[in-house]
């Protein structure tokens, strides 16, 4: 049993842990609405691209001359994974969450006979798939210095896998991100950005209207399928940061609500061992009297 000294340094230890959890939570909460704001702002231009790659990938539908970011390059044996998470952790089941999903795709894949290759985009990510796909994490990118993410930070990013599908190093690529809904939920997503996955309502509505493009189809394609990688990864990374913060923020709140409970119940557990120990030295007193 524990003394009334060590009762009392452990409550003070969970008090100071109480007293950052709690700081914790409130930063969490600053930065979650500037986060989310950005999240969300950057939604409507990724669907839009989505909607104009898709009217204009209608009219190479089943065509062998299609752009080969559109088309792909007719193999599906290399699969790439990019898996972008958190640089940090304390933030409940987040960055998990996503390395599940991608784990469990990478699994799939590879017990088709594919070959699996993964870029992890953020330290946590790296650090939990390095345990089973070590040989398969090809490079690690980390944005743990830089102070606020910009659309660079991802144009970088799509650059090195753009040059690397440039170089035959694989045939499909796959991006897992969390997106964000709201400061409990946050939904691991898998996206597919080579060959682009295009949006079937917007093709559908494509196919209904016609428009007549300046330049032609193939001039904006080859402009836009490149930038639609990077826009693509950049919304993921926003829908990433605002997750991150919501998540951090949830489990900051009951990290100090459960040392709160803590607290209570070593405090009730040292008040009653003082209480025992204070009628033990009576006891002894009262005997030690009537001895005399």
């Amino acid at each position: 049993m524990p003394s009334l000294k060590d009762l009392k340094n452990r409550i003070a230890s969970v008090k100071s842990t109480q007293k950052i959890t709690k700081a914790m939570q409130m930063v969490a909460a600053a930065k979650l609405r500037r986060a989310q704001e950005a999240a969300e702002a950057a939604r409507p231009y990724a669907e839009r691209m989505g909607r104009v790659l898709a009217a204009l990938g209608t009219a190479y539908a089943d065509r062998s001359d299609a752009p080969v970011l559109l088309g792909g390059n007719g193999r599906d044996q290399v699969h790439l994974l990019v898996v972008a998470t958190g640089e940090r952790g304390l933030a409940g089941g987040f960055n998990s969450s996503i390395a599940r999903l991608a784990r469990d795709h990478a699994n799939k894949l590879l017990s088709e006979g594919k070959t699996v290759k993964i870029l992890t985009v953020g330290r946590k990510g790296y650090d939990i798939l390095k345990r089973s796909f070590a040989e398969q994490i090809v490079e690690q990118i980390s944005f743990r210095d830089v102070r606020q993410l910009g659309y660079a930070n991802a144009q970088s990013v799509g650059e090195k896998i753009l040059a690397m599908f440039q170089a035959g190093e694989f045939d499909v690529a796959t991006l897992f991100f969390a997106r964000f809904r709201s400061v409990i939920a946050q939904i691991p997503t898998a996206q597919q950005l080579i060959p682009a996955k295009l949006d079937t309502g917007a093709a559908q509505v494509a196919s209904d209207t016609v428009y007549d493009y300046e330049p032609d189809e193939e001039a904006i394609l080859a402009d836009l399928l490149p930038r639609n990688i990077s826009v693509q990864i950049f919304r993921a990374m926003l829908e990433n940061n605002a997750s991150f913060f919501g998540a951090q923020m949830s489990a900051m709140d009951n990290a100090t609500r459960n040392a709160g409970d803590m607290i209570k119940k070593l405090t009730l557990q040292y008040n009653r061992q003082r209480q025992a120990q204070i009628t033990k030295e009576l006891i002894e007193i009262i005997s030690g009297a009537e001895a005399l």
